[in-house]
This record gives structure tokens, C-alpha cells and sequence, in this order.
């Protein structure tokens, strides 16, 4: 098994890639699981990481589209 950080940056590339693909629009509920997976080690996360959880959630309760910019 991985580092912690490994595991949580796992469950964030997992969560980019799904987001990116606007899988949240598919299946919301499996979406916010991760982000509730992520949200357990909310304590080691950076600020950027955060933001992004905070950001992906909104989406996914708001069903919006994921624009990269």
C-alpha cells in the first residue's frame, strides 16, 4: 500500500478526471462519494486541493457543466 498522500492523491486525479469529463453531470451521487472519500483527510490537504473539493461539490449539487480555463 501507498503513503497516505499517495492515496489521496490518487482519489484527486481520479476526481480531476472525472470532473474534467463532466462525469458529475452522469452520476452525481458516485462523484460526491469521492468527494466525501477526500474530505476524511481535509486536516493534510493544501489550500489548492481544498478549493477544488469545495468547487467540484458545487458543481455537482448545482449539475453544471466543468469548464477547465
Amino acid at each position: 500500500m501507498g503513503s497516505l498522500k499517495e492515496k489521496i492523491n490518487l482519489r484527486l486525479d481520479i476526481l480531476q478526471d472525472w470532473m474534467e469529463s463532466n462525469h458529475h453531470l452522469e452520476a452525481p451521487g458516485k462523484v460526491m462519494d469521492l468527494t466525501l472519500e477526500i474530505s476524511k483527510f481535509w486536516s493534510v490537504l493544501n489550500e489548492e486541493d481544498k478549493d477544488y473539493v469545495q468547487c467540484a461539490q458545487h458543481a455537482i449539487e448545482e449539475q453544471t457543466i466543468w469548464e477547465v480555463h
